[in-house]
């Protein structure tokens, strides 16, 4: 025998319970079965809400009280044939007027008390099994049982204690004498000795289809829902989450009591003595396999599940005269159990100093009350502090039988955690190892438990969600290589990138399951308007794990950002030279801001567009070389100017050209005015440990006092034009000399300098081409024949695939 208990979403509607009738019409070919069935679905709420309402003489509970029962017999006429619906009606009206008697008496008496709130929650299983019952009888041959004639239970209405020697004799004497092959009943509903009607407590539905299994030894307890099972995580919260095919009872316990909703903690009690096999199926999807629970699990992976509670308050008891003292604890806990409050969480201090204990945060106020009373006594004496209250507060928990097996989870957990900036306020662990918890901001769940999800059960595919701002020419080719490459890397690199936020000078777009590359200009266009501090705080409030903010502009606004980022451990990747460049002080801070909140802080692109110059001297300072010189020709685009300046072009255009082609910034006056390669030699300078400030560099500026001082491009071209002679003079002064005009940066003896140098032929420089740039690195190991990098310097595509190295880079980490 099998018994089969359908929840509140399972009989939602006549269409859902047709479903129902198809899966007991099936289950019953072969065998007898006890079908256990929930109130429609959202029905018990709505009769708690009516009661309410009714006792504070709010007579909007005639409006709940008439729109279920439009429900019921809307439900009634979908599912059972006209001439059939007599005797359902007669019963149904009957239900409905003595639960209209109850609210009027409510309403009059002002009083709710704990057994009228039971008798009125108690109507939503009696119409639906009743209902079901006969809707049945179009399928197979049904008898229909009141549950409260066969589960004895006691007087405290709301969470009854079953009597299950009584119980045990009732339903085996009715199931002994039935003949049918399906019996249906009403769940969460029972008697007391006297006979009056009480209740099993919130889920109590899938109690009572325990209790029937476990009294007639069943083959088999099914709980059909609107889930494929029990999932690893919540699948509303966590996306990639999936069903568990195979459970203990332990850990199914765990994962319940935590916040899996999927199965009432109780109901597992009854079967577990008896080793019933426990399934949970899906009502819509009967095909899934769904979860099976028994005592022991195939699957010997350490960790089952990760699940949560939300709405938690932290209450720490603690002062100095705790110390040593027995008692302490026993006094805490019978005076919070004495006034009905439940303590979810317990962990104390080894040197006795405090406790602290998780509780609803609907509680909380009443449980400081009742420990300030009862610590009274030490507190005035200064020996206890008064109650410390947290709240806004949840629990996150992994579960597994065998992670007593496995060193190193809560390593795992905590460090998983730590680096996406979750806050642990409380951990818990049972010496059976089968559960950590750890008490976390409520605004935090989600960051964590799919921060947790990817470390424990996503064969470590590394998810990296990235906020953009600046979608010119470099961010329009980074977006380009990113929609490109995400299959590969996902393959062959275990990274799952995904573009959360976007935006430009105007609008701003976010989608927290990833924009769409392949059409965002359509959606930022249509975005909402857009400011540095708005996309700031959108990015914070997705409080996503592995967040990386990516600067594609030239903006110095965008680049004061920076530090807010970092500390809410949100990485930075940047081709904006301006912030690395700024004040030392700045500088050393978003360094600084970076390590204490671990989020990655990357710039390769600030030198050298996408070649490795930042990460080979990085490396080459960190495996203790030191550096004593660098020579370098960093600006791409003038090495594009006077590659291309002769006696045959004007400078205005070549200028122009370089613009045209992205080899500039925006405003071409920064690179031609040595600034930009100022900026670059001052952050390599600073790589290498050195302390400069952007006003030590030695600027020899070849531009015309005119050029520089102008306000805006148009001026600065015309400028140009009007110093034709000056430029074409610079040009015959070096090929007089059989030289090349290139614009140098130097760093030596802790002093650095820019300017229009004269190179002769047998120079490393004298051969670069186009907007390639060249670094010569003297160190202790490269003293006479130094180490060089050289490649393209300049262009939107190259520093595009700058960036999206130094993502790659924190996906490694």
């Amino acid at each position: 025998m099998k018994v089969l208990k359908f929840g509140g979403s399972s009989v939602a509607s006549s269409e859902n319970i047709q479903k129902v009738l198809k899966i007991v019409e099936k289950s019953s070919k072969n065998q007898k079965i006890a079908v256990v069935v929930s109130a429609f679905g959202k029905t018990t709420n709505a009769l708690i809400e009516g009661a309410n309402l009714a006792s504070t003489k709010n007579e909007d509970y005639k409006k709940i009280l008439k729109k279920l029962k439009e429900h019921h017999f809307d439900i009634i006429n979908e599912l059972i044939p006209e001439k059939k619906q007599g005797d359902v009606i007669e019963y149904v009206q009957q239900l409905f007027d003595n639960l209209e008697t109850i609210y009027k008496g409510c309403f009059l008496l002002r009083e709710l008390t704990p057994k009228t709130l039971a008798k009125i929650s108690s109507f939503g299983e009696l119409l639906s099994s009743f209902i079901i019952a006969k809707a049945s009888e179009n399928y197979f041959e049904t008898n229909y049982k009141d549950s409260r004639e066969l589960i004895v239970a006691s007087d405290n209405y709301l969470n009854a204690t079953v009597n299950f020697d009584g119980t045990n004799k009732n339903i085996i004497a009715f199931f002994d004498g039935n003949q049918k092959q399906v019996t249906l009943l009403p769940g969460f509903v029972a008697r007391t000795p006297k006979g009056k009607t009480t209740t099993l407590g919130r889920g109590g539905s899938d109690y009572t289809a325990a209790i029937i299994a476990a009294a007639l030894n069943a083959d088999e307890l099914q709980i059909w829902t609107d889930v494929s099972g029990m999932f690893t995580a919540n699948p509303s919260v966590v996306k990639q989450a999936f069903p568990i095919t195979h459970i203990s009872y332990q850990e199914a316990m765990e994962l319940s009591h935590f916040g899996a909703k999927v199965i009432y903690p109780p109901t597992i009690q009854p079967v577990l003595k008896k080793e019933i096999p426990i399934v949970i199926k899906n009502t819509f999807k009967p095909e899934d396999v769904g979860t099976y629970i028994t005592k022991e699990t195939s699957n010997k992976k350490p960790v089952k599940g990760i699940s949560h509670i939300e709405n938690i308050t932290l209450i720490t008891l603690e002062g100095s005269g705790m110390v040593g003292i027995p008692g302490f604890s026993k006094r805490l806990f019978e005076a919070l159990s004495f006034h009905n409050i439940n303590i979810i969480l317990i962990t104390q201090a080894s040197s006795e100093l405090s406790i602290c204990i998780g509780i609803s945060d609907e509680d909380a106020e009443k449980a400081k009350l009742v420990i300030d009373e009862t610590f009274e006594f030490e507190i005035q004496k200064q020996k206890v502090n008064p109650v410390a209250l947290e709240q806004d507060l949840c629990i996150i928990a992994l579960v597994g039988d065998n992670m007593k097996n496995h060193q190193g989870l809560s390593g795992q957990m905590f460090s998983s955690l730590g680096k996406n900036n979750v806050n642990i306020r409380a951990i818990a662990q049972g010496s059976t190892e089968k559960n950590i918890s750890a008490v976390i901001n409520k605004s935090d769940a989600k960051k964590a438990l799919n921060t947790l999800h990817e470390q424990f059960f996503e064969e470590k595919i590394k998810q990296l969600n990235l906020f953009v701002t600046g979608v010119g020419n470099v961010g329009e080719r980074f977006l380009a290589q990113l929609e490109q490459q995400k299959k590969f890397l996902k393959k062959n690199l275990k990274l799952n990138i995904r573009v959360i936020g976007l935006s430009n000078s105007r609008k701003m777009i976010f989608d927290e399951n990833g924009i769409n590359l392949k059409n965002w200009k359509e959606h930022l266009t249509n975005g909402k308007e857009t400011s540095l501090e708005n996309f700031f705080n959108k990015t914070k409030e997705c409080n996503l794990r592995n967040s990386v903010f990516v600067d594609n502009t030239a903006n110095q606004s965008v680049s004061e950002v920076y530090e807010n980022y970092l500390r809410q451990s949100i990485g930075v990747v940047t081709c904006n030279k301006i912030a690395c460049a700024s004040l030392l002080n700045n500088y050393k801070t978003l360094k600084e801001v970076s390590r204490k909140y671990n989020a990655p802080f990357l710039f390769e692109t600030n030198v050298g567009a996408g070649l490795p110059i930042i990460d080979t001297l990085k490396n080459l300072i960190n495996s203790g070389d030191r550096i004593h010189k660098i020579q370098a020709v960093l600006s791409g685009s003038l090495n594009f100017v006077f590659n291309n300046f002769n006696e045959n072009s004007t400078f205005h255009d070549v200028v122009e050209q370089a613009q045209k082609e992205g080899y500039t910034e925006p405003d071409p006056k920064i690179d031609l005015s040595g600034v930009d390669v100022a900026r670059k030699i001052l952050i390599l300078a600073r790589e290498s440990g050195y302390d400069l400030e952007l006003t030590d560099i030695s600027n020899n500026a070849f531009l015309p006092k005119e050029s520089l001082n102008t306000s805006n491009n148009d001026d600065f071209y015309t400028s140009l034009t009007k110093n034709e002679a000056h430029f074409q003079q610079i040009f015959k002064d070096a090929n007089s000399k059989n030289c090349r005009l290139k614009y140098v940066a130097e760093f030596a003896d802790g002093k650095a300098n820019v300017g229009l140098q004269h190179i002769p032929s047998n120079h490393p420089f004298y051969d670069l081409e186009g907007s390639d740039n060249i670094v010569l690195f003297f160190t202790d190991r490269y003293p006479e024949n130094p180490l060089i990098i050289k490649g393209a310097g300049a262009g939107a595509d190259v520093t595009a695939s700058g960036i999206f190295a130094d993502i790659i880079r924190i996906g490694k980490i």
